[in-house]
């Protein structure tokens, strides 16, 4: 692998554990490499860019949540645009932010979580790089599963606030939490918090090891074409989660639609729940797509800004860090 290196994709020689944005080499001559992945200096690094992309995102949620509430009803309830702002429009606006607590505080610890375990997992994985694109890919998919076990019941609750159909059955999330905790220790698990667990691990861990194996590769071609820094990382992000979006969309629609339902009695299985959106949108692939262009848009913004402030920031943090050194 070492003598190799010259003829490697610049995402393999140019990167360290924590991908400092630029196109510059992080290790010359090999000598700070493992440094970068040990010590006070990854922690202090680390933390910052957790803090940036936090707020960061949650700037991003607030504002791209009217996308997502449309989509949202337009995937459970089979309507039209026109049709979902019709019926929340009759809602009123006091409802219009109805569920948007649960994904301010879910995508904080999403990002948290993901980059976080990602980066860690990498450093573990090839502590002196390379890095290798199975690496990444194993990095991601394990940091999709971190972000899978301890996100999921945000996620739940917020699909069933969502729901205009269970408004006045569940008027807040303390209503949801209160009917969770009534079906006993398995039922919890099982019918509340983790109903749909298995397609929203399948969903983050492949959406997480495509953005992670993809992001650099895209990153550093555009980076050689002598654009400004961040538009690289911009663009990266925005076209990475196109394509992911498009390959999972079935998926996201699947997870919205078993999140949504609850009840003790009558809980369909995944393979019940996966006929049933099929059989709902015609038995045709491109009527479950309905909606997807609000969902790839939402995300391209997010996912976009995203990478470019957390690329930003490690720059940043890498020249302070020369700077001292020199």
């Amino acid at each position: 692998m070492g003598q190799a290196q010259e003829a490697e994709p610049p995402y393999l020689s140019t990167k360290s554990c924590l991908q400092h944005g630029g196109a510059e080499p992080l290790s010359r001559e090999g000598a700070s490499a493992q440094d970068t992945c040990r010590g006070s200096r990854k922690e202090k690094l680390t933390s910052q860019a957790y803090a940036l992309g936090a707020v960061s995102n949650s700037m991003s949620t607030f504002l791209t949540f009217p996308i997502y509430k449309f989509v949202f009803r337009q995937q459970i309830h089979a309507m039209a645009v026109s049709e979902a702002v019709r019926q929340l429009w009759h809602e009123g606006p006091q409802y219009f932010y109805r569920g948007t607590y649960p994904p301010l505080l879910s995508k904080t610890l999403q990002r948290t979580l993901l980059f976080g375990t990602y980066d860690s997992l990498l450093c573990f994985l090839s502590p002196v790089g390379p890095h290798t694109l199975g690496h990444h890919w194993v990095a991601g998919v394990m940091s999709g599963l971190v972000e899978a076990v301890a996100l999921s019941p945000f996620e739940r609750v917020q699909n069933v606030l969502q729901d205009g159909h269970k408004q006045a059955r569940f008027p807040s999330s303390f209503n949801i939490l209160e009917e969770f905790n009534s079906y006993g220790l398995w039922g919890q698990l099982s019918r509340g918090y983790y109903r749909g667990f298995w397609p929203v691990l399948a969903r983050n861990s492949l959406g997480s090891a495509l953005y992670f194996s993809f992001k650099h590769p895209i990153q550093d071609g555009l980076a050689e074409q002598g654009l400004p820094h961040w538009v690289p990382a911009l663009v990266s992000g925005s076209v990475n989660e196109t394509i992911t979006c498009l390959v999972l969309y079935p998926l996201i629609v699947l997870v919205g639609n078993m999140q949504s339902h609850i009840g003790w009695q009558s809980m369909p299985s995944l393979w019940v729940s996966a006929q049933d959106v099929w059989n709902t949108w015609g038995q045709k692939l491109l009527l479950i797509y309905r909606g997807g262009s609000l969902v790839i848009l939402r995300s391209r913004v997010t996912w976009g800004l995203t990478t470019a402030i957390h690329e930003y920031l490690q720059r940043k943090s890498h020249s302070r860090k020369e700077l001292k050194t020199d």
